[in-house]
């Protein structure tokens, strides 16, 4: 196995353990780069030399017998909406160019503080909506990677940095992971700090990761939730043991709830046939919820937040350089302008009660499980649908998706589960679960989807 293809959790463990320098495998890792991003463009900025000299630093700090964080020497991809002081920060737009920030993002500050190296600054959408970057996906370069979040999904799936950070006000880190075929998780909302990124809406904002692994992802998110005083929306809360839970068996085998939202109206005759065939296999383990009556205004109200949101955080920009904005951002920072604040108001307060609908689901279930997308990536540069997103975005619960089904043409379809809100280590543990037992067989594939699981390995 060469070293660009470790994951997180074994790149993290081979430098610990000595097997391997920090420097070695940047230097894999800008290999992999040199040989694929021509094609894939991941990357916004990414300064070799830089890197390098992160890598060096990290080996000299271990030699000398000091202590190592859990990402200790592991180059980690960086989202263009998270503050670096040594890195240009430009929001995917060029209102931002060359802005360049005088201090880390929390999320960022906290990935040094565990001994990262950050590698790069990966591309987004402008202002990390839907306007595409120059991103296109590493299995087929003539479909999107997704969006907002393309460089980072992109980024770890055509192996070029073990894990990555993205951000997630939609549908910007499930969607993208789906369609690059990676691990996407993003945890409660709250739960990782936003001081320092690019503010769409205080409400939907979440921070996210991608990795290869269940297990990348767990190792990557733990090191980054706690409570910081210029979030308003974290809490001082004990730090969860993600990586432990995660890889720990459950009492008792999951449930899983199959819901038809009002999303299942996109999904396309592949991934109902996958799913179909997922629920089928599942059997006493799985039962199917109806949710579209109680959640039919749930991706409208979704939406109008994050119109109203964006209009408000934006409005500098709009008012000063808007013929410098896409005709796709201005339609929104046009429309959210124009909302009652009653109704602002009301989107705001409905996600309450429907967050009591999806707890009575966990009741009796420990996941939800849904499509990431409607189906794989599509062919173009637009983004693609968030609705499977949307809704679970809007309640800030938290949600991970496995790339473990394909198409007949090897593209990969993101199953992706939703856990209660504040359960994130739970649903980590139950989407192991599903992962082993997709590895073991547990699903065979149908006519127009395939299992395409991570192999057992990967996802320990």
């Amino acid at each position: 196995m060469s070293l660009g293809s470790l994951s997180l959790v074994d790149a993290a463990a081979g430098i610990r353990e000595g097997r391997i320098t920090s420097t070695e495998l940047v230097e894999a890792c800008l290999a992999r780069v040199d040989e694929v991003d021509a094609k894939v463009e991941a990357w916004a900025f990414l300064d070799r030399a830089h890197a390098l000299a992160q890598a060096k630093a990290a080996d000299n700090h271990r030699r000398q017998g000091r202590p190592t964080g859990p990402l200790h020497g592991v180059p980690i991809g960086v989202k263009d909406i998270f503050d670096t002081a040594d890195y240009p920060t430009e929001f995917g737009s060029p209102l931002w160019s060359g802005r360049t920030p005088r201090r880390d993002a929390a999320a960022v500050a906290r990935l040094r503080a565990a001994g990262a190296v950050v590698m790069g600054k990966t591309v987004t959408t402008e202002y990390a909506y839907y306007n595409p970057g120059k991103t296109r996906n590493p299995h087929d370069p003539t479909r999107t990677p997704g969006g907002s979040s393309s460089g980072s999904a992109a980024a770890v799936a055509a192996g070029m940095v073990p894990g990555a950070i993205g951000s997630q006000t939609n549908g910007s880190v499930i969607r993208p992971a789906a369609f690059c075929g990676v691990v996407g998780f993003k945890p409660t909302h709250g739960l990782i700090p936003r001081t320092g990124a690019l503010l769409l809406s205080r409400a939907l904002d979440h921070v996210g990761v991608f990795g290869r692994s269940i297990a990348d992802a767990a190792l990557l998110a733990e090191t980054l939730v706690g409570f910081d005083e210029e979030d308003p929306d974290t809490r001082p809360v004990s730090h969860p043991h993600f990586v432990e839970i995660a890889g720990s068996a459950p009492p008792l085998p999951p449930r899983f709830a199959f819901a038809r939202t009002p999303a299942w109206k996109f999904a396309e005759p592949v991934t109902e046939q996958a799913f179909a065939e997922l629920v089928e296999t599942l059997g006493d383990n799985a039962g199917e919820v109806d949710l579209s009556m109680s959640f039919e205004r749930a991706i409208e109200l979704q939406g109008l937040v994050m119109a109203v949101d964006m209009a408000h955080n934006f409005h500098r920009d709009y008012e000063q350089g808007r013929d410098k904005l896409s005709p796709v951002l201005r339609a929104l920072i046009e429309k959210g302008r124009q909302v009652p604040a009653v109704e602002y108001t009301r989107a705001l307060s409905a996600s309450a009660n429907l967050n009591a609908v999806a707890e009575s689901v966990f009741d009796e279930y420990d996941a939800i499980l849904t499509p990431a997308a409607p189906g794989p990536a599509p062919r173009g540069t637009a983004t693609g649908n968030p609705a499977f997103c949307s809704i679970w975005t809007y309640l800030g619960t938290p949600a991970i998706t496995l790339p473990l089904m394909q198409d007949e043409s090897g593209m990969p379809i993101g199953v992706q589960l939703v856990g209660r809100r504040g359960n994130d280590a739970r649903l980590l543990r139950t989407a192991q679960w599903l992962t082993e037992f997709a590895a073991g067989g547990g699903r065979r594939a149908g006519k127009k989807a395939k299992s395409g699981s991570t192999k057992r390995k990967a996802a320990s």
